[in-house]
């Protein structure tokens, strides 16, 4: 009788195993499928780094700023600034662009002769206002500001121009009435506001402005 150490047992079989073993076997890797070479490796690589920047430059500038409702960075058309300052035509005074965005109201006011200002409460988008400013000689009579809108007091503008979304606009509104004098002028874009009747349209679809003069509440 042997010794029980002088045993050998056989390893205890896996189906699972043989279930893959079976399928690799028929199916060996193709000799034909083409493989990466070290050029697309470098080729791939790079292009990754690139998207990467890209996303990494942009994301500030597309992604809204946190605020109580959210106004996400839309730039203004060519038609809608017109638009804008077909409907202003003949004021002066100072200027007050909210949620100024990448700052291209608030610049062509000062170039028509406006004491500009733009709210924005995306650091990015303030930043890259001030350098445009800065670079098209306009930073004497531009001035960005990283605010909330709605701690901004807006009594002492002669206009105000609001790109916002249809949430916000009968709340501004109540902002507008408690704190404009009725000299001011307002302009909504995209949006009207829900209450006020307009004084003058100007343009059509999504570069529609509306111009308003303002309207206090009956007491």
């Amino acid at each position: 009788m042997a010794a029980v150490n002088d045993i050998k047992s056989e390893p205890e079989k896996c189906d699972f195993c043989e279930e893959i073993n079976r399928a690799s076997a028929a199916c060996p890797p193709d000799p034909n499928k083409p493989k990466v070479t070290k050029a697309g490796a470098v080729i791939l690589g790079v292009a990754g780094t690139f998207f990467v920047g890209i996303y990494a430059a942009t994301a500030p500038f597309l992604m809204p700023a946190l605020r109580r409702i959210c106004l996400p960075f839309v730039p203004a058309t060519t038609a809608q600034v017109r638009n804008v300052f077909t409907a202003l035509a003949g004021r002066s005074g100072s200027l007050i662009d909210i949620g100024s965005g990448d700052g291209r109201i608030t610049l062509e006011a000062a170039r028509q002769g406006f004491k500009a200002y733009g709210v924005e409460l995306n650091t990015w988008l303030v930043l890259y206002s001030r350098v445009t400013a800065w670079r098209q000689g306009l930073h004497q009579t531009a001035s960005f500001m990283k605010q909330d809108l709605w701690k901004t007091n807006l009594s002492s503008y002669d206009n105000i121009v609001i790109f916002g979304v249809e949430q916000m606009m009968q709340q501004f509104e109540e902002k507008l009435s408690e704190e404009l004098p009725t000299s001011s002028r307002v302009v909504a874009c995209r949006f009207p506001l829900p209450s006020w009747e307009p004084i003058a349209t100007v343009g059509t679809g999504v570069d529609t402005v509306w111009l308003y003069k303002v309207s206090k509440p009956n007491l």
